[in-house]
């Protein structure tokens, strides 16, 4: 494991874990990365302290990742409105177009839900009047 630390196009710095060197560049190249702040998947390692091991101090394990208080007013709002969507509405996944255009017509259930949607299916939903909106976080998975 290793622990980078990232900066976003809008320069949000966060830290985060992964497996290797070469396995951040896939996830960051497949867009799964988002910044913790503003949600960009615009994002690049900032500069930072190596970890280098000396003959009188051994290189030690790196830290479990673990879970930090946000850092800034943002990203608690962030946090709380990423865990009010996940507690009152549905996941749907990359089912996300067709099952907000089911609900608009009437074919599905009327209910609040998220997920994920490609760009030019979101703009369609729009332009056809279906009520949707962009949400600044990315669904939380196991990458890695």
């Amino acid at each position: 494991m290793i622990q980078f630390t990232l900066k976003c196009a809008n320069d949000h710095r966060f830290d985060s874990w992964f497996q290797s060197g070469p396995a951040f560049d896939k996830l960051r190249d497949a867009g799964m990365v988002g910044c913790a702040v503003c949600g960009s998947t615009d994002v690049s390692k900032a500069m930072m302290a190596p970890r280098v091991s000396t003959p009188d101090v051994p290189f030690a394990k790196p830290a479990k990742p673990t879970l930090r208080q946000p850092e800034s007013p943002a990203q608690h709002a962030l946090s709380e409105l990423r865990k009010y969507v996940e507690k009152n509405s549905d996941y749907v996944g990359t089912n996300f177009a067709s099952e907000a255009r089911a609900i608009h017509s009437g074919d599905a259930p009327d209910r609040p839900i998220w997920g994920e949607a490609r760009t030019e299916d979101a703009r369609k939903l729009v332009e056809d009047g279906v009520p949707v909106a962009p949400l600044p976080f990315t669904p939380t998975r196991k990458t890695n």
